[in-house]
């Protein structure tokens, strides 16, 4: 009878390499081995279109209420001209648009309430053919033809006609139809820019002016050294930039005219106009959307604002033109030249624009474009 190995497992493995010690492996009992695998919820995508219908709602609203709200403003504005000025106005023809804007401060200087006179004349062109925006100043003490009146400085023109015979009697000087016409309330631009909060302007020099004196008694205000801008670019409110706006003689340059006053005018609309159509005030619209046409009366069309401010969205600023009408002065006049015709073609593009001539001095007509200054040449 031979021998029988013990049922127990054997204390060792049996292997072509030899044995090794240690229990026999049984069978397994966990199952077949399965590889790992990720499954992401998918549930939130179902939340996408929700969110996306929720932002587009949102979005409708904003424009609709931003869209009400300015139309208020732009009938207050129109509701506020004389009906007789739209008579005067000449229908757009092609792709330019041309905008008389009447700058005044009048009516909150003491002992000026009933002055009318324009500070500013500056006539707009929004030339959607060549894609850009030109500025021509007509200096306030230009010796004109005002119809009906003969010989006067163009300034008096509101006085004696108000807007109505301002445009008249620009439209005769320069030959070109008038579209439109704002009168632009300085003093009332100083709570629009504060609500737009505040612009940016470039100085280009040093500027110290002494009028308006902010203090009430007289030997407080001779020891004031008067209203100081530095050079180069800074943030203004609406109460500094309207005084940057209105100042007349800087005590550093002595050779600043009315003409430069002209253009700080220039810079602070352009600055404005710019604020208007930044992304920030769009969003601020559904709030201040009828605030922002409070200082100006005007008989363009909530249509004609949005179209010019979509012009002036896609318009460069290297491509702004800026032009002034010039001329010889005499005593408290300026006597026009003959340069000035091609000013006006400059303007309307039908030539190429050029700068005053050298030795023109402050009173120097000609164009320049971009950031460029026109100065005393």
């Amino acid at each position: 009878m031979g021998c029988r190995m013990p049922s127990e497992e054997k204390p060792y493995r049996l292997y072509r390499g030899g044995r090794i010690k240690g229990k026999v492996p049984g069978p397994r009992t966990d199952g077949p081995r399965r590889s790992f695998a990720f499954k992401p919820n998918r549930s939130w995508w179902k939340a996408i279109p929700v969110v996306l219908a929720f932002f587009l709602l949102l979005v409708i609203v904003w424009a609709l209420v931003s869209y009400f709200q300015f139309r208020d403003g732009v009938s207050s504005a129109n509701k506020r001209l004389d009906p007789r000025v739209r008579r005067a106005l000449d229908p757009q023809r092609g792709k330019a648009t041309d905008i008389l804007l009447l700058g005044t401060d009048h009516a909150q200087l003491a002992g000026r309430e009933s002055a009318h006179r324009s500070d500013s004349i500056t006539l707009v062109r929004v030339d959607t053919g060549r894609h850009r925006i030109a500025y021509l100043s007509i200096p306030r003490d230009l010796v004109v033809d005002v119809p009906g009146h003969g010989e006067s400085k163009i300034n008096a023109a509101m006085q004696l006609g108000g807007p109505r015979l301002a445009a008249l009697t620009v439209g005769k000087l320069t030959g070109l139809p008038i579209n439109h016409v704002a009168v632009v309330d300085f003093s009332q631009f100083e709570k629009l820019i504060d609500k737009l909060g505040g612009i940016d302007i470039t100085v280009a020099k040093p500027i110290v002016s002494k009028f308006d004196c902010p203090y009430p008694t007289e030997e407080r205000c001779a020891q004031w050294d008067g209203w100081r801008f530095a050079k180069g670019k800074q943030h203004m409110d609406g109460h500094r930039a309207l005084i940057y706006s209105r100042v007349r003689k800087n005590a550093l340059d002595p050779s600043d005219t009315d003409f430069a006053r002209a253009e700080r005018n220039q810079q602070v609309l352009q600055a404005v106009a710019s604020k208007l159509t930044s992304f920030g005030t769009l969003v601020k619209l559904p709030f201040i959307g009828s605030d922002l046409l409070a200082p100006i009366t005007t008989d363009m069309s909530t249509k004609t604002f949005l179209s010019l401010g979509w012009s002036k969205f896609r318009t460069s600023g290297g491509s702004t033109l800026h032009c002034r009408l010039g001329g010889e002065p005499n005593g408290g006049e300026i006597r026009s030249v003959q340069e000035n015709l091609s000013v006006i073609q400059e303007f309307t593009g039908a030539s190429a624009p050029q700068p005053p001539v050298p030795g023109s001095g402050a009173f120097g007509p000609g164009c320049v474009t971009g950031s460029q200054t026109l100065g005393v040449r």
